[in-house]
Protein backbone atom coordinates (compact mmCIF):
# COMPACT_ATOMS: atom_id res chain seq x y z
CA UNK A 1 0.00 0.00 0.00
CA UNK A 2 2.90 2.32 0.64
CA UNK A 3 4.33 2.50 -2.87
CA UNK A 4 0.98 2.74 -4.34
CA UNK A 5 -0.03 5.80 -2.31
CA UNK A 6 3.23 7.51 -3.16
CA UNK A 7 2.65 6.95 -6.86
CA UNK A 8 -0.84 8.36 -6.62
CA UNK A 9 0.48 11.48 -4.85
CA UNK A 10 3.07 12.03 -7.56
CA UNK A 11 0.46 11.66 -10.27
CA UNK A 12 -1.88 14.06 -8.49
CA UNK A 13 0.88 16.62 -8.25
CA UNK A 14 1.63 16.31 -11.93
CA UNK A 15 -1.97 16.78 -12.87
CA UNK A 16 -2.29 19.84 -10.71
CA UNK A 17 0.85 21.30 -12.25
CA UNK A 18 -0.47 20.74 -15.74
CA UNK A 19 -3.87 22.08 -14.84
CA UNK A 20 -2.50 25.36 -13.68
CA UNK A 21 -1.96 27.16 -16.85
CA UNK A 22 0.20 29.87 -15.37
CA UNK A 23 3.71 30.66 -16.33
CA UNK A 24 6.71 29.13 -14.48
CA UNK A 25 6.63 31.96 -11.96
CA UNK A 26 4.57 29.90 -9.55
CA UNK A 27 7.37 27.41 -9.44
CA UNK A 28 9.82 30.05 -8.24
CA UNK A 29 7.59 31.89 -5.75
CA UNK A 30 6.35 30.16 -2.65
CA UNK A 31 2.75 30.06 -1.77
CA UNK A 32 1.46 33.27 -0.18
CA UNK A 33 0.79 31.58 3.18
CA UNK A 34 4.34 30.29 3.23
CA UNK A 35 5.66 33.70 2.27
CA UNK A 36 3.76 35.41 5.11
CA UNK A 37 4.87 32.73 7.58
CA UNK A 38 8.51 33.24 6.49
CA UNK A 39 8.24 37.04 6.80
CA UNK A 40 6.73 36.77 10.29
CA UNK A 41 9.36 34.19 11.37
CA UNK A 42 12.12 36.44 10.03
CA UNK A 43 10.65 39.48 11.82
CA UNK A 44 10.44 37.55 15.13
CA UNK A 45 13.96 36.27 14.65
CA UNK A 46 15.16 39.80 13.80
CA UNK A 47 13.43 41.29 16.87
CA UNK A 48 14.93 38.62 19.17
CA UNK A 49 18.37 39.23 17.73
CA UNK A 50 17.88 43.02 17.88
CA UNK A 51 16.48 43.01 21.41
CA UNK A 52 18.69 40.45 23.19
CA UNK A 53 21.55 39.18 21.07
CA UNK A 54 22.95 42.45 19.69
CA UNK A 55 23.00 44.26 23.09
CA UNK A 56 24.69 41.25 24.69
CA UNK A 57 27.15 41.07 21.82
CA UNK A 58 27.79 44.85 22.05
CA UNK A 59 28.31 44.59 25.82
CA UNK A 60 30.75 41.72 25.36
CA UNK A 61 32.65 43.64 22.69
CA UNK A 62 32.71 46.77 24.89
CA UNK A 63 34.08 44.72 27.79
CA UNK A 64 36.76 43.27 25.53
CA UNK A 65 37.66 46.73 24.23
CA UNK A 66 37.84 48.08 27.77
CA UNK A 67 39.97 45.11 28.85
CA UNK A 68 42.32 45.71 25.93
CA UNK A 69 42.49 49.44 26.75
CA UNK A 70 43.28 48.66 30.37
CA UNK A 71 45.96 46.14 29.31
CA UNK A 72 47.47 48.72 26.96
CA UNK A 73 47.37 51.34 29.73
CA UNK A 74 48.97 48.90 32.18
CA UNK A 75 51.64 48.10 29.60
CA UNK A 76 52.28 51.83 29.06
CA UNK A 77 52.40 52.40 32.83
CA UNK A 78 54.79 49.47 33.22
CA UNK A 79 56.95 50.90 30.42
CA UNK A 80 57.05 54.31 32.14
CA UNK A 81 57.82 52.69 35.50
CA UNK A 82 60.60 50.64 33.90
CA UNK A 83 62.01 53.83 32.39
CA UNK A 84 61.92 55.54 35.80
CA UNK A 85 63.58 52.53 37.43
CA UNK A 86 66.25 52.51 34.73
CA UNK A 87 66.92 56.22 35.32
CA UNK A 88 67.11 55.65 39.08
CA UNK A 89 69.47 52.73 38.51
CA UNK A 90 71.67 54.89 36.28
CA UNK A 91 71.70 57.65 38.91
CA UNK A 92 72.55 55.16 41.64
CA UNK A 93 75.27 53.68 39.49
CA UNK A 94 76.73 57.13 38.80
CA UNK A 95 76.52 57.92 42.53
CA UNK A 96 78.21 54.64 43.39
CA UNK A 97 80.96 55.32 40.86
CA UNK A 98 81.60 58.80 42.23
CA UNK A 99 81.50 57.42 45.78
CA UNK A 100 83.97 54.70 44.79
CA UNK A 101 86.24 57.34 43.24
CA UNK A 102 85.98 59.36 46.47
CA UNK A 103 86.83 56.30 48.56
CA UNK A 104 89.81 55.53 46.32
CA UNK A 105 91.01 59.13 46.56
CA UNK A 106 90.52 59.08 50.33
CA UNK A 107 92.50 55.84 50.55
CA UNK A 108 95.28 57.36 48.44
CA UNK A 109 95.51 60.42 50.64
CA UNK A 110 95.43 58.22 53.77
CA UNK A 111 98.19 56.05 52.31
CA UNK A 112 100.20 59.18 51.45
CA UNK A 113 99.72 60.48 55.00
CA UNK A 114 100.83 57.14 56.46
CA UNK A 115 103.82 57.09 54.13
CA UNK A 116 104.76 60.66 55.06
CA UNK A 117 104.35 59.89 58.76
CA UNK A 118 106.42 56.72 58.42
CA UNK A 119 109.18 58.58 56.58
CA UNK A 120 109.17 61.34 59.20
CA UNK A 121 109.24 58.80 62.03
CA UNK A 122 112.08 56.91 60.33
CA UNK A 123 114.01 60.16 59.87
CA UNK A 124 113.45 61.09 63.53
CA UNK A 125 114.58 57.64 64.64
CA UNK A 126 117.61 57.87 62.36
CA UNK A 127 118.50 61.29 63.77
CA UNK A 128 118.04 59.95 67.30
CA UNK A 129 120.25 56.96 66.52
CA UNK A 130 122.90 59.25 64.98
CA UNK A 131 122.66 61.55 68.02
CA UNK A 132 123.03 58.63 70.43
CA UNK A 133 125.90 57.28 68.36
CA UNK A 134 127.62 60.69 68.52
CA UNK A 135 127.02 60.89 72.25
CA UNK A 136 128.35 57.36 72.70
CA UNK A 137 131.31 58.21 70.48
CA UNK A 138 132.03 61.32 72.53
CA UNK A 139 131.63 59.34 75.76
CA UNK A 140 133.82 56.55 74.42
CA UNK A 141 136.34 59.09 73.25
CA UNK A 142 136.34 60.67 76.71
CA UNK A 143 136.68 57.22 78.33
CA UNK A 144 139.50 56.35 75.96
CA UNK A 145 141.15 59.73 76.62
CA UNK A 146 140.75 59.26 80.37
CA UNK A 147 142.16 55.74 80.12
CA UNK A 148 145.00 57.05 77.98
CA UNK A 149 145.70 59.79 80.56
CA UNK A 150 145.82 57.26 83.35
CA UNK A 151 148.07 55.06 81.30
CA UNK A 152 150.30 58.03 80.43
CA UNK A 153 150.33 59.06 84.07
CA UNK A 154 151.24 55.55 85.19
CA UNK A 155 153.91 55.31 82.54
CA UNK A 156 155.24 58.73 83.47
CA UNK A 157 155.41 57.76 87.13
CA UNK A 158 157.10 54.48 86.31
CA UNK A 159 159.56 56.32 84.12
CA UNK A 160 160.15 58.96 86.75
CA UNK A 161 160.78 56.28 89.38
CA UNK A 162 163.28 54.61 87.17
CA UNK A 163 164.92 57.85 86.31
CA UNK A 164 165.12 59.12 89.85
CA UNK A 165 165.79 55.69 91.11
CA UNK A 166 163.69 55.87 94.11
CA UNK A 167 160.11 55.31 95.00
CA UNK A 168 158.03 58.35 94.82
CA UNK A 169 154.83 58.88 96.64
CA UNK A 170 152.44 57.60 94.05
CA UNK A 171 149.40 59.48 95.34
CA UNK A 172 151.14 62.83 95.38
CA UNK A 173 152.63 62.27 91.96
CA UNK A 174 149.25 61.19 90.53
CA UNK A 175 147.72 64.45 91.74
CA UNK A 176 150.52 66.42 90.03
CA UNK A 177 149.99 64.58 86.75
CA UNK A 178 146.24 65.13 86.87
CA UNK A 179 146.76 68.84 87.47
CA UNK A 180 149.19 69.02 84.56
CA UNK A 181 146.78 67.22 82.24
CA UNK A 182 143.92 69.50 83.31
CA UNK A 183 146.10 72.51 82.47
CA UNK A 184 146.82 71.03 79.05
CA UNK A 185 143.15 70.51 78.34
CA UNK A 186 142.22 74.02 79.41
CA UNK A 187 144.93 75.44 77.12
CA UNK A 188 143.46 73.78 74.12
Amino acid sequence: MGPHILAQAVLAAEEEAESSSSSGLDLLLPASSELWAGIIAFAVFFLVVWKWVIPTLNATLAKRQEAERSRLQEAEDAKLEAGKLADEYRQQLAGAQSEAAGIVEEARSAAEAVRTETVERAQAEAEEIVSRAREEAVAESERALSAARREVADLSLDLAEKVVGRNLDRQAQQGLVDEYLAELESDR
